[in-house]
């Protein structure tokens, strides 16, 4: 149909709204988890979760802390590599189990029923049973000319980031907070060529400078004026306001930090001053929540000191404890839940009707002149596609995680004097549905969530009976990878965290018992309310006689 969506689907309204679809409708999705913050810490979080069977939905706005860096060190099994890398390998791992990365931006967090109402860009929400803050904090560099342009560079800050790559060259630490003196040990052990300037003199110890200078350090009590560049726009030296240059082939300068937590303040969570001076962060319990119970905090967000490694470490064990926090309340309610079928039944709860009421044009095309027989629509939604088979003399179930759009289907197909068959499955759910019991399997506009085992995928493949056929219509999502302005906009599903049609392609080669009719890129036939999707992925394979049931 051409207007219909389950939880086996990205969805026909759903899929792709953006700012360049002025007439799109604003959405509200459910889950059991909002993680804000789509870095080292929110992602192992969010593996975490995905891995326990919750459903959760990762936020990212595209501003991880260490985006200047180029590579990051000391993570064990992924040392050197880009940190845009391990996001990317994180974020592939999150989605393999269904979790989902929306590339946009949380505004603001408020207490709401039993959970919470996560605000976004685009006038969208997220209404979750927890939330997750994995948002980090923001650097505030000095104010020295030059110097941030060649931050995350030749201008560093951790000897534990950086220190080995600066290793015996010439470096001037300059000391803008009485804090900055203490990696200064760790400097001295790299290079025998160090030399510091307080810049800021104000509560320095003193008797740490005189440590340093009885250990053969320079140190000069001057104000630095910029930070001098090189041909190449790389560190060259340290211009002092006496007029010096201090030649430099790197420069390492400390921080003040301001957690990220400003969209969490509406629910109540606030930041505390850091025992350093330095900054502010969120204060957390062991188990790694906030003063705001069901609120929890993870990573730099806590405690800016952490590398990368740690940041994922703290996130992992704070995804394990919301875990064993949603675990406990529906043991106590007696209720084991899907937050998919929670996130698709409060769709479907609305009076009106989420999709037009038209059979998608493409099934009925590529139907038309197969032998009626047994068939399931899996995602029926609001059942347009299982009634049009329905009234061309198929014996029909229509299959669909929610309640609610079933009992649509129901009063539909009673008020036409049609027969439908009803299943309530998760495409993902054991033995989903009759294995080999279906002359034709329908999947229109849908996709479930990805399992490392493809269970969705086998179900789906092992419900065509031996002779049948599979029809799969999947949106072109080519305009997905277009980039979206997340100060105006959230895209509210992730494709990547759902089986796409290559995926049951390149299932259905391995098989070896199927022969594909059609697998191509059409125009989108008439009969839709929304018009931002104009291109379908067709694709229509027929299930070998000889082959034993899949």
């Amino acid at each position: 149909m051409a207007e219909h969506a389950s939880h086996d689907h990205t969805a026909d309204d759903h899929t792709a709204h953006d700012h360049t679809d002025p007439g799109a409708r604003v959405i509200q999705r459910h889950c059991d988890v909002a993680v804000i913050g789509g870095s080292a810490a929110g992602l192992a979080a969010a593996l975490q979760l995905a891995r326990q069977r919750r459903t959760v939905i990762a936020v990212d706005d595209g501003t991880p802390r260490n985006a200047p860096a180029e590579h990051m060190h000391g993570y064990l099994g992924r040392e050197g590599i880009a940190p845009s890398d391990l996001v990317a390998i994180g974020r592939e791992e999150v989605r393999s189990y269904g979790g989902e990365i929306l590339t946009g931006r949380a505004l603001a967090v408020r207490k709401h029923d039993d959970g919470f109402l996560v605000e976004l860009t685009g006038g969208h929400s997220l209404v979750a049973r927890r939330v997750l803050a994995a948002t980090g904090v923001a650097d505030e560099l000095p104010d020295i000319d030059g110097l941030a342009p060649r931050w995350g560079k030749d201008v560093v800050n951790c000897p534990f980031c950086h220190g080995f790559e600066v290793r015996d060259q010439r470096l001037v630490q300059i000391v803008t907070h009485p804090m900055a003196l203490h990696p200064t040990p760790l400097f001295r052990q790299l290079t025998d060529r160090l030399t510091v300037v307080v810049h800021q003199p104000q509560g320095v110890d003193d008797a740490a400078v005189a440590r340093l200078v009885e250990a053969g350090v320079p140190v000069i009590r001057e104000r630095v004026v910029r930070i001098v560049s090189g041909p190449d726009a790389s560190v060259a030296g340290v211009e002092l306001a006496d007029g010096r240059v201090l030649e430099a082939d790197a420069v390492v300068a400390g921080s003040r930090f301001h957690g990220r937590a400003d969209a969490f303040a509406p629910a109540g969570v606030t930041t505390t001053p850091h025992p350093t001076g330095m900054g502010d962060v969120v204060e957390v319990d062991a188990a790694g929540q906030t003063a705001v119970p069901g609120i929890y905090a993870a990573g730099n967000l806590t405690d800016p000191s952490l590398q990368v490694l740690p940041s994922a470490a703290h996130g992992s064990r704070v995804g394990a404890m919301i875990a064993f926090s949603l675990a406990d309340e529906d043991l106590r309610a007696g209720v084991r839940p899907s937050g998919a079928e929670a996130d698709w039944d409060h769709r479907y709860s609305d009076e009106d009707r989420m999709w037009s009421a038209n059979p998608n044009g493409t099934l009925t095309r590529e139907v038309t002149g197969l032998t009626p027989g047994r068939a399931l629509d899996v995602g029926a939604g609001e059942g347009a596609d299982a009634l049009w088979l329905s009234e061309h003399g198929w014996q029909v179930t229509a299959s669909d995680i929610s309640g609610n759009a079933l009992a649509r289907v129901r009063a539909e197909a009673d008020r036409r004097g049609l027969s439908v068959d009803r299943l309530r499955r998760d495409a993902n759910d054991r033995e989903a549905f009759p294995s080999g019991g279906f002359d034709l399997v329908s999947l229109q506009y849908g996709s479930f969530q990805r399992t490392p085992d493809q269970r969705g995928l086998h179900n789906l493949l092992g419900a065509v009976a031996p002779g049948g056929t599979l029809l799969v219509v999947s949106h072109d999502l080519a305009p997905l990878a277009e980039p979206v302005d997340v100060a105006t906009q959230t895209r509210m599903f992730d494709p990547g965290a759902y089986v796409g049609i290559e995926e049951i392609v390149a299932a259905i080669g391995e098989a070896g018992d199927w022969t594909i009719e059609v697998h191509d890129t059409r125009d989108r036939p008439p009969g839709a309310a929304s018009t931002h999707h104009v291109r379908d992925v067709l694709l229509r394979a027929v299930k070998s006689n000889r082959s034993p049931l899949a």
